[in-house]
């Protein structure tokens, strides 16, 4: 796998093909947005999903940990999709949940799905974390927020190479910020070009997308813009 390095208000950062960031001056691994239990949620609506979500999101979660072997996890919000659905994960689930989160300094940054993420899953709930040069919150604030490390928007992008296009998740920063792609099974996205996204960076920044077992680092001048969305961005999208 390749892992492109990048800098964020001084701090060396490492984007990782799995979807998860790191930051190895802090032995730090970093996730957003993994909506826990979409599945069962959508169902209690009357959407009929496949009810693997999140054990196929655990499992991915593992494979980070085991390959990268960090000592502190931040998950950026909206780790678990509503506030019933540490109540709906399956035994194993729990289980697997509670192995990862035993032993690791594990940090629960509080989401708008999740405001108050369930006690008993271990590690601590923070509203937002200070560390040295950067911030993590799970929302991008308005404004130049140098350091800020977020999710909830649930980047991706779409690139032309030759005759064929890659779209998918990405990471998006234009070195003051930095956005981190979903990493739940069943969450969407919202392209960096629209406007509810693209006003949060400078003029010049870039992505890095997810494409199988690497990472292609593409300027934004790059990017295929979507289709024009004449109701606007769908943010409902995201949850």
């Amino acid at each position: 796998m390749t892992s492109p390095v990048l800098r964020l208000n001084g701090a060396e950062l490492v984007a990782d093909p799995l979807g998860v960031l790191l930051w190895p001056a802090r032995r730090t691994l970093v996730v957003a947005d993994l909506h826990l239990e979409k599945g069962s949620g959508f169902a209690r609506r009357g959407v009929l999903l496949p009810p693997f979500d999140s054990a196929a999101t655990l499992s991915r979660l593992a494979a980070a940990v085991d390959a990268h072997r960090p000592e502190r996890v931040i998950c950026l919000g909206d780790s678990f999709h509503d506030s019933g659905a540490g109540d709906r994960l399956g035994e194993a689930e729990r289980d697997r949940l509670r192995g990862l989160t035993d032993g690791l300094d594990w940090i629960w940054i509080a989401g708008n799905h999740d405001p108050a993420p369930p006690a008993d899953w271990g590690g601590r709930v923070r509203p937002d974390l200070v560390d040295g040069p950067l911030l993590f919150r799970h929302e991008a604030a308005d404004g130049a927020v140098r350091g800020e490390v977020s999710g909830h928007y649930h980047p991706k992008a779409r690139v032309q190479l030759r005759a064929r296009s890659i779209s998918g998740r990405c990471f998006v920063t234009d070195g003051r910020r930095l956005i981190l792609p979903s990493f739940g099974a069943y969450t969407g996205g919202l392209d960096v070009l629209r406007p509810a996204l693209r006003r949060l960076f400078a003029r010049r920044f870039e992505v890095l997308l997810l494409a199988a077992d690497r990472i292609l680092r593409v300027p934004h001048d790059r990017l295929v813009k979507p289709a024009p969305d004449l109701a606007g961005p769908d943010l409902r999208a995201l949850g």
